[in-house]
């Protein structure tokens, strides 16, 4: 009798063995795209956090108002705070909140216990009756991953002279003109230098020189 046709075990084996290495490659084909993929998605989440903090931070302090938020010792208004880690002024409250009114605006850079920085914006309602302001709803963070930079201000002093960058904004019945934001990120992240004007002064535009030059300021990093 004819002996039945088949397989090896030597045959066998080099089979699997060649199924096992097609299949290392796919799988490493599979593990690559996937981290790219994600590489990708991740780029652009970052890109999405740094345009939206930019939006936000120009559309508030383009409609910055001239409502008092302080007093000084003279008992004049203040309607602007600004060092080179906080500001503090009055802008409407954003329309998607379903409320009416001025909000007090604080945009601070804080640590974010990694030896960096976050930028962080709180809300409160500014009450018509000169009441305590009401926070509205928790601190967001606009943007993380900062390790460096600042905000700088640039306006007109009291008879009307374009100043100087300031990396502090102490004046009583003023506002500046130009406010710029200057941050450095980790990882090879681009912040682009944003510099937004306060529309609520008309005499801006009447002011000598070009309040955007030098847009660096003072102390607001390399």
């Amino acid at each position: 009798m004819k002996r039945a046709a088949g397989f090896t075990l030597l045959e066998v084996l080099g089979a699997l063995m060649l199924m096992a290495l097609l299949l290392l490659g796919v799988y490493s084909g599979v593990r690559s795209a996937t981290h790219t993929v994600q590489a990708g998605t991740l780029k652009i989440e970052q890109l999405d956090q740094v345009r939206s903090a930019q939006m936000f931070l120009r559309r508030e302090l383009e409609q910055a108002m001239t409502q008092a938020i302080a007093h000084d010792d003279n008992n004049n208004n203040i309607y602007f705070i600004g060092s080179s880690n906080e500001m503090q002024f009055v802008a409407p409250l954003p329309g998607y909140l379903g409320v009416s009114g001025p909000q007090i605006v604080d945009v601070k850079l804080v640590s974010d216990g990694d030896k960096g920085k976050q930028l962080v914006a709180s809300l409160a309602v500014l009450p018509p009756d000169g009441s305590k302001p009401k926070p509205l709803g928790d601190p967001q963070v606009l943007l993380d991953g900062i390790v460096d930079g600042g905000f700088s201000y640039r306006g007109l002093d009291q008879q009307g002279k374009l100043m100087d960058w300031q990396s502090d904004w102490k004046f009583a019945g003023n506002m500046p003109n130009v406010v710029t934001i200057k941050l450095a990120l980790r990882n090879g992240r681009e912040w682009p230098l944003l510099s937004a004007p306060l529309r609520v002064n008309a005499a801006a535009s009447q002011a000598p020189g070009n309040l955007l030059r030098g847009l660096h300021g003072p102390g607001v990093g390399p």
